[in-house]
């Protein structure tokens, strides 16, 4: 996740959407696990975490006819940063803050320039 920049990763089994593990995830169980330990202690300890302790398991889906705006308003009243977008029970994308700040930013600029 640091070296690619990734915020949020899907957790599929067999295509299937079974949670979401995010940085901040992955932060308070490392916090939890570091407490009143040292360094080295604590690297060892994380290494042992495993994804399904620690990854959200109600994971709130969109399906890909899902407009933006309804997208938006689903991120803002459940404060996640992600979506993933589920075809017949299929991960197929995941739609995230990042992507609708892109888009708000490609339809500002069309308009303004075109």
């Amino acid at each position: 996740m640091n070296l690619g920049r990734i915020r949020h990763m899907p957790v599929v089994d067999d295509g299937r959407v079974i949670g979401i593990l995010s940085q901040r995830d992955l932060f308070r169980s490392a916090l939890l696990t570091a407490l009143g330990f040292g360094r080295k202690t604590t690297t060892a300890l994380i290494k042992t975490i495993k994804i399904k302790e620690v990854m959200t398991e109600d994971v709130i889906t969109i399906a890909p006819e899902t407009t933006i705006k309804d997208a938006a308003r689903t991120m803002i009243d459940k404060k996640i940063g992600c979506l993933p977008v589920v075809e017949n029970e299929k991960l197929i994308g995941l739609l995230t803050e990042t992507d609708m700040l892109r888009t708000s930013w490609n339809c500002e600029t069309k308009f303004r320039y075109s």
